[in-house]
């Protein structure tokens, strides 16, 4: 549990984040800024159940002021529970994804790797395991947020299995 960081202008775009930046500085909008929160939140919510991951016992809510994505609630596994943290951080406007999740059946975690350019599967599991043919690891480890191994971008955080 904790606060972890994300590249704010890479992800997913699934919501307007220049309207909710806007709404965020003009200090008369908070109606308007709390309804854009809310559309964000709702947005995030269908992108994690559009990848399979069982949204019924979460609760996810966006503050589109700090740009944060706080996220509660119950999950079985640690792989879900970095996965459902994946889908919330890795959308375009997103800063910061505030980790309240309870696991059911806890297991070692992860490690995360946030893409630069140049990077490839292969030579981040060259980095993190000796073997670059370990890649599918990685891909698999991430699906069903990357569809093909060769479709990675700077700024996407990626979920690194022990």
């Amino acid at each position: 549990m904790g606060l972890l960081s994300f590249v704010r202008e890479a992800g997913e775009k699934l919501f307007g984040r220049k309207d909710v930046e806007a709404a965020a500085a003009d200090t008369s909008a908070a109606d308007k800024l709390a309804d854009l929160n809310q559309k964000a939140a709702a947005s995030i919510v269908a992108y994690i159940a559009k990848q399979g991951l069982d949204t019924s016992a979460l609760s996810v809510s966006f503050d589109g002021a700090s740009s944060v994505v706080s996220v509660a609630g119950t999950v079985a596994d640690q792989a879900t529970k970095e996965k459902v943290l994946l889908c919330c951080g890795n959308v375009d406007g997103v800063d910061k994804v505030d980790d309240q999740l309870n696991v059911t059946n806890p297991e070692p975690a992860a490690t995360f790797h946030t893409v630069v350019r140049g990077d490839t599967l292969s030579g981040i599991a060259k980095t993190c395991y000796g073997n670059a043919n370990a890649y599918m690891k990685i891909f698999e480890a991430n699906k069903p947020m990357l569809g093909h191994p060769d479709k990675i971008y700077p700024g996407q955080v990626l979920r690194i299995p022990a």
